[in-house]
Protein backbone atom coordinates (compact mmCIF):
# COMPACT_ATOMS: atom_id res chain seq x y z
CA UNK A 1 0.00 0.00 0.00
CA UNK A 2 1.42 3.37 -1.03
CA UNK A 3 0.31 6.90 -0.20
CA UNK A 4 -1.33 7.10 -3.61
CA UNK A 5 -3.71 4.33 -2.52
CA UNK A 6 -4.99 6.43 0.40
CA UNK A 7 -7.58 9.11 -0.18
CA UNK A 8 -6.98 12.56 1.34
CA UNK A 9 -4.64 13.30 4.28
CA UNK A 10 -2.20 15.20 2.04
CA UNK A 11 -0.86 17.23 4.95
CA UNK A 12 0.06 14.07 6.86
CA UNK A 13 1.52 12.37 3.80
CA UNK A 14 3.74 15.38 3.12
CA UNK A 15 4.96 15.37 6.72
CA UNK A 16 5.81 11.66 6.58
CA UNK A 17 7.70 12.05 3.31
CA UNK A 18 9.73 14.92 4.73
CA UNK A 19 10.40 12.86 7.85
CA UNK A 20 11.71 9.96 5.77
CA UNK A 21 13.85 12.17 3.55
CA UNK A 22 15.45 13.71 6.65
CA UNK A 23 16.57 10.18 7.65
CA UNK A 24 15.68 11.04 11.26
CA UNK A 25 12.83 8.65 11.89
CA UNK A 26 11.47 8.73 15.46
CA UNK A 27 11.47 5.30 17.08
CA UNK A 28 7.76 5.59 17.92
CA UNK A 29 4.98 7.38 16.00
CA UNK A 30 1.35 7.57 17.07
CA UNK A 31 -1.13 8.08 14.22
CA UNK A 32 -4.14 9.65 15.92
CA UNK A 33 -7.42 10.64 14.34
CA UNK A 34 -11.13 9.85 14.01
CA UNK A 35 -12.45 6.43 13.00
CA UNK A 36 -12.36 5.87 9.26
CA UNK A 37 -9.91 8.69 8.56
CA UNK A 38 -7.07 6.37 7.55
CA UNK A 39 -4.77 6.07 10.58
CA UNK A 40 -4.09 2.40 10.02
CA UNK A 41 -3.76 2.79 6.24
CA UNK A 42 -1.21 5.57 6.71
CA UNK A 43 0.80 3.50 9.18
CA UNK A 44 0.86 0.55 6.75
CA UNK A 45 1.87 2.78 3.82
CA UNK A 46 4.57 4.45 5.90
CA UNK A 47 5.98 1.05 6.90
CA UNK A 48 6.17 0.09 3.23
CA UNK A 49 7.91 3.37 2.46
CA UNK A 50 10.52 2.72 5.15
CA UNK A 51 11.26 -0.76 3.77
CA UNK A 52 11.16 0.24 0.08
CA UNK A 53 14.42 -0.73 -1.63
CA UNK A 54 14.29 2.16 -4.10
CA UNK A 55 13.41 4.98 -1.71
CA UNK A 56 16.58 6.40 -0.25
CA UNK A 57 15.46 9.81 0.89
CA UNK A 58 15.41 11.27 -2.61
CA UNK A 59 13.14 11.16 -5.62
CA UNK A 60 13.64 8.80 -8.51
CA UNK A 61 14.65 11.77 -10.64
CA UNK A 62 17.90 11.89 -8.71
CA UNK A 63 18.79 8.31 -9.57
CA UNK A 64 19.98 6.72 -12.80
CA UNK A 65 18.22 4.10 -14.84
CA UNK A 66 19.78 1.00 -16.37
CA UNK A 67 21.23 3.04 -19.25
CA UNK A 68 22.93 5.58 -17.02
CA UNK A 69 20.34 8.25 -17.79
CA UNK A 70 18.51 10.27 -15.18
CA UNK A 71 14.92 9.18 -14.67
CA UNK A 72 12.33 11.78 -15.64
CA UNK A 73 9.55 10.34 -13.44
CA UNK A 74 9.95 11.21 -9.77
CA UNK A 75 7.91 9.08 -7.39
CA UNK A 76 6.41 10.07 -4.06
CA UNK A 77 6.64 7.47 -1.38
CA UNK A 78 7.30 3.78 -1.90
CA UNK A 79 7.94 2.65 -5.45
CA UNK A 80 5.44 -0.21 -5.27
CA UNK A 81 7.64 -2.30 -7.57
CA UNK A 82 10.58 -3.67 -5.57
CA UNK A 83 10.58 -6.98 -3.71
CA UNK A 84 10.07 -5.27 -0.34
CA UNK A 85 7.06 -3.32 -1.66
CA UNK A 86 5.45 -6.45 -3.08
CA UNK A 87 5.74 -8.20 0.27
CA UNK A 88 4.58 -5.16 2.21
CA UNK A 89 1.58 -4.75 -0.12
CA UNK A 90 0.42 -8.28 0.70
CA UNK A 91 1.20 -7.79 4.41
CA UNK A 92 3.77 -10.59 4.38
CA UNK A 93 7.03 -8.66 4.81
CA UNK A 94 9.03 -10.56 7.45
CA UNK A 95 10.16 -7.34 9.15
CA UNK A 96 6.75 -5.63 9.32
CA UNK A 97 4.86 -7.10 12.27
CA UNK A 98 1.22 -6.44 13.20
CA UNK A 99 -0.49 -6.28 16.57
CA UNK A 100 -4.24 -5.74 16.96
CA UNK A 101 -7.17 -6.52 19.27
CA UNK A 102 -8.14 -10.19 19.46
CA UNK A 103 -10.72 -12.22 21.36
CA UNK A 104 -9.70 -14.55 24.17
CA UNK A 105 -7.67 -14.42 27.37
CA UNK A 106 -4.46 -15.81 25.88
CA UNK A 107 -4.94 -14.88 22.21
CA UNK A 108 -2.09 -13.40 20.15
CA UNK A 109 -2.21 -11.62 16.80
CA UNK A 110 -0.30 -14.32 14.93
CA UNK A 111 -3.28 -16.64 15.51
CA UNK A 112 -5.37 -14.37 13.28
CA UNK A 113 -2.93 -13.28 10.57
CA UNK A 114 -4.95 -14.92 7.78
CA UNK A 115 -8.11 -13.03 8.75
CA UNK A 116 -6.13 -9.84 9.33
CA UNK A 117 -4.53 -9.88 5.89
CA UNK A 118 -7.91 -10.52 4.27
CA UNK A 119 -9.53 -7.68 6.24
CA UNK A 120 -6.75 -5.22 5.39
CA UNK A 121 -6.89 -6.17 1.72
CA UNK A 122 -10.64 -5.55 1.62
CA UNK A 123 -10.74 -2.37 3.68
CA UNK A 124 -7.75 -0.77 5.45
CA UNK A 125 -10.15 1.84 6.90
CA UNK A 126 -12.03 -0.75 9.01
CA UNK A 127 -13.14 -0.07 12.58
CA UNK A 128 -12.87 -2.20 15.71
CA UNK A 129 -16.45 -3.46 15.58
CA UNK A 130 -16.10 -4.59 11.95
CA UNK A 131 -12.87 -6.43 12.79
CA UNK A 132 -14.08 -8.11 15.97
CA UNK A 133 -17.27 -9.33 14.30
CA UNK A 134 -15.06 -10.90 11.66
CA UNK A 135 -13.63 -12.95 14.51
CA UNK A 136 -17.15 -13.96 15.63
CA UNK A 137 -16.69 -11.98 18.82
CA UNK A 138 -20.45 -11.71 19.48
CA UNK A 139 -20.63 -10.05 22.92
CA UNK A 140 -16.99 -10.71 23.82
CA UNK A 141 -14.63 -7.79 24.32
CA UNK A 142 -11.53 -7.35 22.22
CA UNK A 143 -8.18 -6.88 23.92
CA UNK A 144 -4.41 -6.92 23.43
CA UNK A 145 -3.25 -9.52 25.90
CA UNK A 146 -0.27 -10.07 28.14
CA UNK A 147 0.80 -12.93 25.88
CA UNK A 148 0.68 -10.57 22.89
CA UNK A 149 2.93 -8.08 24.66
CA UNK A 150 5.41 -10.83 25.48
CA UNK A 151 5.33 -11.99 21.86
CA UNK A 152 6.07 -8.43 20.68
CA UNK A 153 9.08 -8.19 22.98
CA UNK A 154 10.39 -11.51 21.66
CA UNK A 155 9.87 -10.57 17.97
CA UNK A 156 11.60 -7.22 18.26
CA UNK A 157 14.56 -8.65 20.16
CA UNK A 158 15.61 -10.49 16.98
CA UNK A 159 17.60 -8.97 14.14
CA UNK A 160 15.87 -7.76 10.98
CA UNK A 161 15.50 -10.58 8.49
CA UNK A 162 15.85 -8.64 5.23
CA UNK A 163 14.49 -5.10 5.69
CA UNK A 164 16.11 -1.83 6.62
CA UNK A 165 14.05 -1.70 9.82
CA UNK A 166 12.09 -3.91 12.19
CA UNK A 167 8.64 -2.35 12.34
CA UNK A 168 5.70 -3.07 14.61
CA UNK A 169 2.32 -1.68 13.54
CA UNK A 170 -0.04 -1.74 16.49
CA UNK A 171 -3.65 -0.98 15.64
CA UNK A 172 -5.76 0.45 18.47
CA UNK A 173 -3.35 0.57 21.43
CA UNK A 174 -6.44 1.63 23.40
CA UNK A 175 -7.07 -2.10 23.84
CA UNK A 176 -3.80 -2.59 25.69
CA UNK A 177 -5.05 -1.33 29.02
CA UNK A 178 -2.54 -1.77 31.81
CA UNK A 179 -0.74 -4.48 29.84
CA UNK A 180 0.84 -1.61 27.89
CA UNK A 181 3.22 -1.12 30.83
CA UNK A 182 5.02 -4.26 29.68
CA UNK A 183 6.08 -2.44 26.49
CA UNK A 184 7.25 0.83 28.01
CA UNK A 185 10.95 -0.04 28.25
CA UNK A 186 10.95 -1.46 24.72
CA UNK A 187 9.28 1.64 23.29
CA UNK A 188 11.57 3.99 25.18
CA UNK A 189 14.79 2.09 24.41
CA UNK A 190 14.11 -0.06 21.35
CA UNK A 191 16.79 -2.20 19.67
CA UNK A 192 18.67 -0.57 16.82
CA UNK A 193 16.64 0.14 13.65
CA UNK A 194 13.35 -0.71 15.39
CA UNK A 195 10.27 1.45 14.85
CA UNK A 196 6.83 1.43 16.50
CA UNK A 197 3.87 2.71 14.48
CA UNK A 198 0.72 2.98 16.59
CA UNK A 199 -2.66 3.76 14.96
CA UNK A 200 -5.22 5.04 17.45
CA UNK A 201 -8.61 6.76 17.60
CA UNK A 202 -9.14 7.65 21.27
CA UNK A 203 -6.26 9.39 23.00
CA UNK A 204 -7.98 9.31 26.41
CA UNK A 205 -7.89 5.49 26.47
CA UNK A 206 -4.13 5.22 25.89
CA UNK A 207 -1.70 5.07 28.78
CA UNK A 208 -0.03 8.44 29.31
CA UNK A 209 3.29 6.66 29.69
CA UNK A 210 2.92 5.36 26.12
CA UNK A 211 1.73 8.71 24.77
CA UNK A 212 4.77 10.47 26.21
CA UNK A 213 7.11 8.12 24.34
CA UNK A 214 5.57 8.69 20.90
CA UNK A 215 5.66 11.49 18.37
CA UNK A 216 2.09 12.42 17.50
CA UNK A 217 0.90 12.37 13.88
CA UNK A 218 -2.66 13.69 13.68
CA UNK A 219 -5.08 12.94 10.87
CA UNK A 220 -8.23 14.83 9.91
CA UNK A 221 -11.81 13.94 9.06
CA UNK A 222 -12.15 13.19 5.37
CA UNK A 223 -14.24 15.65 3.38
CA UNK A 224 -17.45 14.65 1.59
CA UNK A 225 -15.65 15.28 -1.70
CA UNK A 226 -12.79 12.93 -0.79
CA UNK A 227 -15.15 10.17 0.30
CA UNK A 228 -17.25 10.64 -2.85
CA UNK A 229 -14.14 10.28 -5.00
CA UNK A 230 -13.04 7.19 -3.08
CA UNK A 231 -16.44 5.51 -3.45
CA UNK A 232 -16.42 6.14 -7.18
CA UNK A 233 -12.95 4.61 -7.45
CA UNK A 234 -13.34 1.69 -5.04
CA UNK A 235 -17.00 0.76 -5.56
CA UNK A 236 -17.73 2.19 -9.03
CA UNK A 237 -20.74 4.14 -7.74
CA UNK A 238 -22.37 6.89 -9.73
CA UNK A 239 -21.71 10.42 -8.51
CA UNK A 240 -25.17 11.01 -6.98
CA UNK A 241 -25.19 7.80 -4.93
CA UNK A 242 -21.56 8.37 -3.84
CA UNK A 243 -22.38 11.93 -2.67
CA UNK A 244 -25.40 10.71 -0.72
CA UNK A 245 -23.37 8.02 1.07
CA UNK A 246 -20.51 10.46 1.73
CA UNK A 247 -22.90 12.82 3.49
CA UNK A 248 -24.30 10.00 5.63
CA UNK A 249 -20.78 8.81 6.50
CA UNK A 250 -19.82 12.16 8.07
CA UNK A 251 -16.08 11.92 7.35
CA UNK A 252 -15.77 8.18 8.05
CA UNK A 253 -14.70 6.21 4.98
CA UNK A 254 -15.27 2.88 6.74
CA UNK A 255 -18.92 3.78 7.31
CA UNK A 256 -19.21 4.88 3.70
CA UNK A 257 -17.83 1.57 2.43
CA UNK A 258 -20.12 -0.44 4.71
CA UNK A 259 -23.16 1.45 3.42
CA UNK A 260 -22.03 0.98 -0.18
CA UNK A 261 -21.42 -2.75 0.33
CA UNK A 262 -24.80 -3.46 1.91
CA UNK A 263 -27.86 -3.87 -0.33
CA UNK A 264 -29.58 -0.53 -0.57
CA UNK A 265 -32.65 -0.50 1.67
CA UNK A 266 -35.59 1.83 1.34
CA UNK A 267 -34.57 3.69 4.46
CA UNK A 268 -36.83 6.66 3.68
CA UNK A 269 -39.95 4.46 3.56
CA UNK A 270 -38.86 2.49 6.64
CA UNK A 271 -38.19 5.63 8.67
CA UNK A 272 -41.52 7.21 7.68
CA UNK A 273 -43.36 4.03 8.65
CA UNK A 274 -41.59 3.93 12.02
CA UNK A 275 -42.27 7.61 12.76
CA UNK A 276 -45.97 7.15 12.00
CA UNK A 277 -46.24 4.15 14.30
CA UNK A 278 -44.35 5.97 17.06
CA UNK A 279 -46.71 8.92 16.67
CA UNK A 280 -49.79 6.69 17.05
CA UNK A 281 -48.22 4.77 19.94
CA UNK A 282 -50.09 1.53 19.27
CA UNK A 283 -48.22 -1.11 21.26
CA UNK A 284 -49.11 -4.02 18.99
CA UNK A 285 -47.91 -2.11 15.89
CA UNK A 286 -44.65 -1.14 17.59
CA UNK A 287 -43.89 -4.70 18.71
CA UNK A 288 -44.57 -6.03 15.21
CA UNK A 289 -42.36 -3.33 13.65
CA UNK A 290 -39.43 -3.97 16.01
CA UNK A 291 -39.68 -7.76 15.48
CA UNK A 292 -39.33 -7.26 11.72
CA UNK A 293 -36.63 -4.59 12.05
CA UNK A 294 -34.54 -6.84 14.31
CA UNK A 295 -34.17 -9.28 11.39
CA UNK A 296 -32.26 -6.76 9.24
CA UNK A 297 -28.92 -7.34 10.93
CA UNK A 298 -26.62 -4.99 12.78
CA UNK A 299 -24.98 -3.23 9.83
CA UNK A 300 -28.33 -2.52 8.16
CA UNK A 301 -29.67 -1.23 11.48
CA UNK A 302 -26.69 1.10 11.82
CA UNK A 303 -27.13 2.28 8.23
CA UNK A 304 -30.79 3.03 8.95
CA UNK A 305 -29.90 5.03 12.07
CA UNK A 306 -27.25 7.01 10.19
CA UNK A 307 -29.89 7.77 7.56
CA UNK A 308 -32.23 8.88 10.35
CA UNK A 309 -29.58 11.28 11.67
CA UNK A 310 -29.07 12.67 8.18
CA UNK A 311 -32.81 13.18 7.82
CA UNK A 312 -33.15 14.90 11.22
CA UNK A 313 -30.24 17.25 10.52
CA UNK A 314 -31.76 18.25 7.22
CA UNK A 315 -35.15 18.77 8.84
CA UNK A 316 -33.60 21.11 11.40
CA UNK A 317 -32.08 23.11 8.55
CA UNK A 318 -35.47 23.18 6.84
CA UNK A 319 -37.18 24.49 9.98
CA UNK A 320 -34.47 27.11 10.50
CA UNK A 321 -34.49 28.50 6.96
CA UNK A 322 -37.87 27.52 5.59
CA UNK A 323 -36.14 26.56 2.35
CA UNK A 324 -35.89 23.04 0.91
CA UNK A 325 -32.42 21.55 1.16
CA UNK A 326 -30.90 20.11 -2.00
CA UNK A 327 -29.55 17.16 0.00
CA UNK A 328 -33.10 15.80 0.40
CA UNK A 329 -34.75 13.74 -2.29
CA UNK A 330 -38.36 14.65 -3.19
CA UNK A 331 -39.93 11.93 -1.03
CA UNK A 332 -37.66 12.88 1.88
CA UNK A 333 -38.53 16.54 1.53
CA UNK A 334 -42.28 15.86 1.62
CA UNK A 335 -41.86 13.85 4.84
CA UNK A 336 -39.68 16.52 6.43
CA UNK A 337 -42.18 19.27 5.60
CA UNK A 338 -45.01 17.29 7.22
CA UNK A 339 -42.97 16.55 10.34
CA UNK A 340 -41.83 20.16 10.65
CA UNK A 341 -45.46 21.04 11.44
CA UNK A 342 -45.44 19.01 14.67
CA UNK A 343 -41.79 19.01 15.78
CA UNK A 344 -39.53 21.78 17.08
CA UNK A 345 -35.78 22.04 17.63
CA UNK A 346 -35.95 20.68 21.17
CA UNK A 347 -37.84 17.55 20.12
CA UNK A 348 -35.58 16.93 17.14
CA UNK A 349 -32.54 17.30 19.38
CA UNK A 350 -33.95 14.63 21.69
CA UNK A 351 -34.51 12.33 18.70
CA UNK A 352 -30.93 12.89 17.52
CA UNK A 353 -29.69 11.89 20.97
CA UNK A 354 -31.77 8.71 20.86
CA UNK A 355 -30.46 7.75 17.43
CA UNK A 356 -26.84 8.36 18.44
CA UNK A 357 -27.32 6.25 21.57
CA UNK A 358 -28.82 3.45 19.51
CA UNK A 359 -25.84 3.38 17.14
CA UNK A 360 -23.61 2.95 20.18
CA UNK A 361 -25.77 0.13 21.59
CA UNK A 362 -26.13 -1.66 18.25
CA UNK A 363 -22.34 -1.72 17.89
CA UNK A 364 -22.16 -3.37 21.29
CA UNK A 365 -24.66 -6.08 20.41
CA UNK A 366 -27.66 -4.86 22.38
CA UNK A 367 -30.81 -6.96 21.90
CA UNK A 368 -32.45 -5.16 18.93
CA UNK A 369 -36.04 -6.07 19.87
CA UNK A 370 -35.70 -4.63 23.37
CA UNK A 371 -33.60 -1.67 22.20
CA UNK A 372 -35.87 -0.47 19.40
CA UNK A 373 -39.11 -1.12 21.28
CA UNK A 374 -37.82 1.01 24.15
CA UNK A 375 -36.72 3.67 21.66
CA UNK A 376 -40.14 3.62 19.99
CA UNK A 377 -41.84 4.25 23.34
CA UNK A 378 -39.44 7.12 24.08
CA UNK A 379 -40.12 8.62 20.65
CA UNK A 380 -43.87 8.49 21.30
CA UNK A 381 -43.35 10.41 24.52
CA UNK A 382 -41.23 13.00 22.72
CA UNK A 383 -43.87 13.44 20.01
CA UNK A 384 -46.75 13.81 22.48
CA UNK A 385 -44.94 16.03 24.97
CA UNK A 386 -46.26 19.52 24.24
Amino acid sequence: MTFNDIIGQNRTKSFLLQLTQSERIPHALLFLGPTGSGNLALAVAFAQLLQCEKFGGKSAADSENLFGEASQTPFEGACGECNACHKAATFTHPDIHFSFPTVGTNAVSTDYLKQWRAALSENPFLDANTWLQRLDADNKQGNITKEECNAIIKKLSLKAFEGRYKILIMWLPEYLGKEGNRLLKLIEEPPEQTIFLLAAENQDMILNTILSRCQLVKTDFLSDEEITESLQQKRNLDANRARQIAFLADGNLNTALLIADNPENDDARLLLDWLRKCWRGNGVELVKWTDEFAKLGRENQKQFLHYGLHFLREMMALIATGNPNLRLRPEELATAQNMAKVLNFEKITQLVGLFNDNIYYVERNANPKILFLDTSIQMNRIFKNA
